[in-house]
């Protein structure tokens, strides 16, 4: 039986990667899932589950004989009226398990944080060194994402062995939800893409997003972060590689600065009336007028991160939509 580790997040994409990876390496894992949860994304798994949440009285008892923690888990909206959970679920539920490894013990965690809280950087790649000013950070999950990285240094700052992972964007199999990125793919699967928004990404193979939690288990260094991607390109160059890989025509409209604005205004004040979530927030938007970029040449050169290539995960995630979303 090989070291015991704990997964929150098990269920999400990145983690139900990250566990599949851990078991191949020979880890034992126990998964942390909400009470009553059957995920597809954990199916037939040889895990340990145990039922609870971040903000559970007995996290302590649950990360009992576990070495190491990977958490992963992380509440994920651009909606406006999500502000609250956003920060219990992001800021304060970091706190609750970061506290509760340190009294169970836990040997070194690894905290998933995201590229959200570092920010953009106007014309330029951002890098581990550079940080946006949080009151410049588009929504609240991304200021959440920022907060509750102060959480996790301020564990460090009191002697606790935490190292950050700041995941790009990752595209692949296991994307059940799915994620934006993830339902860019199915849309244009299910050809309900005609135009696209003028925006550009950092991507990144969720496995190498995988093999990057485990690389810095082993070799990242206490309180540093490192940012887990691969390829800056615009969403026109994605979709047109997408597009090729598929052999479908690749949509050729970028929709104009204020349409998606103004569509996504109207779908939220109408939305919220009803107490429905917008599918397009105001937020999302915002944070698509902006290029994304980012430097991952820490991650490569200091844990030796992958660089799939970003064909690879396309057709991952195509493979995986046909055969649990669309039924191809």
């Amino acid at each position: 039986m090989g070291e015991r580790v704990f997964v929150t997040g098990a269920a999400g994409f990145v983690g139900a990667n990250l566990v599949r990876l851990l078991l191949a390496e020979g880890y034992t894992v126990r998964v942390l899932v909400r009470p009553g949860r059957s995920p597809i994304t954990l199916a037939g798994l040889p895990v340990e589950c145990v039922e609870g949440d971040l903000h559970s009285p007995d996290l302590v008892d649950l990360l009992c004989d576990c070495r190491y923690l990977f958490h992963v888990a992380a509440h994920y909206s651009l909606w406006r009226r999500d502000r609250e959970e956003l920060y219990r679920s992001n800021v304060d539920g970091t706190r609750n398990i970061l506290s509760a490894a340190r009294q169970a013990s836990v040997e070194r965690t690894v905290y998933t944080s995201s590229v959200a809280a570092i920010g953009v950087k106007p014309g330029q790649m951002a890098d581990e060194m550079y940080q946006s000013p949080p009151e410049m950070l588009v929504g609240d999950y991304k200021k959440s994402k920022y907060w509750a990285e102060q959480v996790a240094h301020e564990a460090v700052a009191a002697g606790q062995d935490v190292v950050i992972v700041n995941p790009t964007t990752p595209i692949g199999a296991w994307d059940a939800k799915p994620t934006p990125t993830g339902d860019i793919i199915l849309r244009f699967l299910q050809g309900r893409m005609p135009a696209y928004v003028d925006t550009g990404l950092n991507f990144v193979h969720v496995q190498d997003v995988a093999w990057g939690h485990l690389l810095a288990l082993r070799h990242g260094k206490t309180g540093e972060r490192y940012i887990l991607g691969h390829q800056n390109m615009t969403l026109k160059d994605f979709l047109e590689q997408l597009a090729a890989l598929v052999g479908r025509p690749a949509p050729r409209f970028a929709l104009p600065v204020w349409l998606p604005l103004t569509v996504a205004w109207i779908d939220e004040q109408v939305l919220g009336t009803l107490g429905k979530t917008p599918s397009v927030p105001v937020d999302g938007v915002r944070m698509a007028q902006q290029q994304m970029y980012y430097n991952t040449d820490r991650a490569v050169r200091d844990l030796g991160l992958p660089q799939t290539p970003i064909s690879e995960a396309i057709l991952a995630a195509v493979h995986w939509f046909q055969t649990y979303t669309l039924g191809v």
